[in-house]
């Protein structure tokens, strides 16, 4: 994270911490001792051989994070933030990290205070402090002692100015703070369900080790050699490589994200994105082409005014306070008729704020009058206030407005009001305005929004029409493009928008906000996922955990495909993974309490392990199906623990069936049992990998080419290990082709098991779910 004026807290780690956290995991940390005892005790080969298989297991997953961090440096460059800075007499935009002490930085509504500041200028100006003072309102600065003082983490809600940049980082007043807060690690939604599969995972590898330590001990076999195989069991159990399949998979997610126009801040947000069961956005530019021009401009009496543009004109083009899209199409629909016009002088302003919904400025035009003028334009109702209107004239308009909204115009009042040179406009001013007339503006519906909506539906996604613009307006929308008017809040202010956001929450649906404007930060803030748009404001890409290229609803609903890929393809790795490795561990301990040697030496245990873990690797490449990501996925952890034991138990039966081949079958000497098991058990947990990965049939759901070239890769070389220079080493022994024939065919009969098993797992699930619902 960058603090101000570039430095950085929370600092990422080296790549020599990096490489250090694989191997500091607190199983790998026994073995390792463990190994080095026996290495000690004279068992320098086998230790040698143990450490050959730990060693090239963290480096894998070193290098697999590194590179997926590189890629998000990569992807969260494209949406820093800036800051308008004067260089050279020159304003220019700069990335906050590269401002310094003695900068002056122009401010407007919705830009971040990139720093500690010294106000030089002031319109006006409000900012928000309840980031870092909890005062919910908006504190007014002036140039002053202490008025005059602006902290990094605040953001300005209106107005205009300019400050000097008086310190930076963790320098600032606040910086020691948001240093502490950021060093806090969140715990996501994602996070909570990676905790909780591993407290499942402690709880039986507990168990099931200590169970088999007791075991070997009471046999009075050497302890040190049932330590290391107990440690080798747990390792084995446990899917070491979750951390990093996890991160390979989110930031594969990532990418895949950032072709399709969108761009992740925060990578466990991509599960979040995929959960989502509501979607609240405004109307313009989603629902809108976003793109508003002026339509019609017309007096009290409904007849073009020209007077009416004139004062518009000068209104949007002198104010400074606010850029806004609405501003900018007066601009452009009124500067042929305007701009060879003698220009008027802007005098005063009183900037645009969300609780008055009005911008003044006072200005001299002496085509319009002879004294200065206060020209206001704003929401109508709110102009409408100010305003000394009879009751006649009030009801006129108000039928004129209901007119206008119904045919799907955004309506701006404009108002007028003389004033002396003496005058210094306030916020008081803003009353006994004269009326002047309406400026309709058209933003035409996207012709893609219905079809956009219908298609967050099919993902099981509620769409929520959030809008400060009136009833008529909004409901006109609302019809145009499909959207049940009973999901529509017309009217609300951001404190509003926020507080919809919350009960939808409580009433337990996954809420994700799309804005780009101050008046959305509140709502994206309090939402499980908020997303903005590049060409929103900062305090709402700030706010955001996923940030879009493009402000389209279908880039919305690809992305939320995405992420439910991401998060299939997570939850894939775990269940297959951790299924075959307790059914191996279980084999395991059956075996150790019959059997008058291990059934497989610990290096052997620890090299299935990783050597397993390979084709995993691929796993984020892998194809889902249709109806895997058809509607929001969460964490199910009894629903993995069932899965577990269900298909864990299958592949202890086939372990079983080779150990009665191997023992009273073939007459299997010790290597020959450990080999033929260690070839047996990892043929059927790639089996189980291609098998379970889909609940189709396994021939019906193509897996990936990476997956399915690694996983033959991995069989082969498994295959080969008993005959290869390396062999006496592992201390494996070559097998007869016979038996290697038999362990090719009870694979194949474990393949057909698992198909079966699959389909009375599914039944059950699909059974228990239709129970849940009633």
């Amino acid at each position: 994270m960058t603090i101000g004026g570039g430095r950085k807290i929370k600092q990422k780690a080296s790549p020599l911490q990096s490489l250090l956290r694989q191997f500091l995991n607190p199983i790998v940390v026994i073995l390792i001792v463990a190994t080095i005892i026996s290495m000690v005790a004279g068992d320098v080969i086998d230790g040698f051989v143990i450490l050959a298989i730990i060693i090239p297991t963290g480096l894998l997953g070193f290098y697999q994070e590194h590179r997926a961090g590189k890629v998000m440096d990569a992807l969260l460059k494209r949406v820093q933030i800036e800051a308008e800075v004067m260089r050279d007499g020159k304003e220019v935009s700069l990335p906050v990290d590269q401002i310094v002490v003695g900068d002056i930085v122009v401010l407007r509504a919705g830009d971040l205070v990139p720093a500690d500041l010294k106000l030089l200028e002031s319109n006006a100006l409000q900012v928000d402090e309840s980031a870092l003072t909890g005062e919910s309102f908006a504190a007014d600065k002036f140039v002053g002692k202490t008025q005059g003082d602006l902290w990094f983490g605040s953001h300005i809600v209106s107005g205009a100015g300019r400050a000097e940049v008086t310190a930076v980082g963790v320098d600032t007043k606040f910086g020691a703070l948001e240093a502490e807060l950021a060093s806090r690690d969140v715990t996501t939604a994602f996070e909570k369900g990676t905790n909780m599969f591993g407290l499942m995972l402690v709880r039986a590898m507990l168990v099931l080790v200590v169970s088999v330590f007791a075991v070997n001990v009471l046999l009075q076999r050497p302890f040190l050699d049932s330590l290391l195989f107990s440690a080798a069991l747990a390792v084995g159990l446990t899917p070491q490589l979750l951390p990093v399949i996890v991160q390979v998979s989110l930031s594969a997610g990532a990418r895949r994200m950032a072709h399709k126009q969108v761009l992740v801040k925060r990578l466990d947000a991509i599960e979040d994105f995929g959960s989502i069961t509501v979607l609240c956005s405004d109307k313009t530019g989603t629902l809108t082409k976003g793109v508003v021009s002026l339509s019609q401009a017309i007096d009290a009496a409904g007849q073009p005014s020209a007077r009416v543009r004139r004062l518009a004109y000068w209104n949007a083009t002198l104010q400074t306070g606010f850029k806004n899209p609405l501003d900018d199409a007066l601009r452009q629909g009124l500067e042929a008729e305007f701009a060879q016009a003698p220009k008027a002088h802007l005098l005063a302003e009183l900037p645009y704020d969300f609780d008055r919904r009005r911008l003044s400025v006072l200005v001299r035009d002496p085509a319009l009058a002879d004294s200065p003028m206060l020209i206001t334009k704003g929401a109508v109702p709110e102009v409408l206030l100010a305003c000394n209107l009879k009751p006649a004239e009030k009801q006129n308009l108000e039928k004129q407005v209901a007119a206008l909204a119904e045919q799907g115009y955004r309506l701006i009042a404009v108002a007028s009001k003389a004033m002396t040179l003496e005058a210094k406009p306030t916020l008081a001013s803003e009353s006994n305005l004269t009326f002047e007339g309406l400026l309709a503006m058209a933003d035409e519906i996207k012709p893609d929004a219905a079809a956009a909506i219908a298609e967050l539906a099919e993902l099981g996604i509620d769409f929520y029409l959030l809008t400060g613009d009136n009833k008529l307006v909004a409901n006109n929308v609302a019809r145009l493009v499909g959207l049940p008017l009973n999901r529509v809040y017309a009217e609300v202010d951001p404190l509003q928008k926020e507080k919809i956001v919350q009960d939808l929450r409580v009433q337990g649906h996954t809420v994700g906000v799309l804005g780009d404007g101050i008046n959305d930060s509140a709502a994206i803030k309090a939402a499980d996922v908020g997303i903005s748009v590049d060409t929103g404001v900062d305090v709402a890409k700030q706010a955001a955990a996923i940030v879009l290229l493009s402000n389209d609803l279908l880039v919305v609903a690809e992305g939320v495909r995405l992420g439910r890929h991401t998060f299939a393809n997570t939850v894939k790795y775990i269940r297959v993974t951790i299924s075959a490795n307790f059914g191996n561990m279980v084999s395991m301990s059956i075996a150790s309490a019959f059997l008058p040697f291990l059934p497989l030496l610990p290096l052997q245990i620890l090299l299935l392990n990783f050597i397993s873990d390979i084709p995993a690797l691929m796993i984020s490449s892998d194809a889902v199906d249709p109806e895997d990501i058809k509607s929001p996925r969460s964490w199910d952890i009894p629903g993995i623990r069932r899965f577990m034991i269900r298909f864990g138990l299958v592949s202890s039966i086939f372990d079983l069936m080779t150990f009665g081949l191997m023992l009273w079958v073939l007459h299997s000497d010790e290597a020959q049992f450990q080999s033929g098991w260690f070839i047996e058990s990892t043929l059927t947990e790639l089996a189980a990998l291609l098998v379970l990965r889909t609940s189709r049939r396994f021939y019906r759901s193509r897996p990936s080419r990476a997956l399915m070239i690694s996983s033959l890769a991995v069989a082969a070389a498994v295959v080969y290990l008993p005959f290869s220079p390396l062999a006496a080493d592992l201390g494996l022994t070559p097998l007869a082709p016979l038996t290697i024939l038999a362990l090719f065919g009870l694979t194949l009969i474990y393949v057909a098991f698992n198909e079966f098993a699959k389909k009375s797992f599914e039944k059950q699930v699909k059974s228990s779910s239709k129970k849940a619902k009633r």
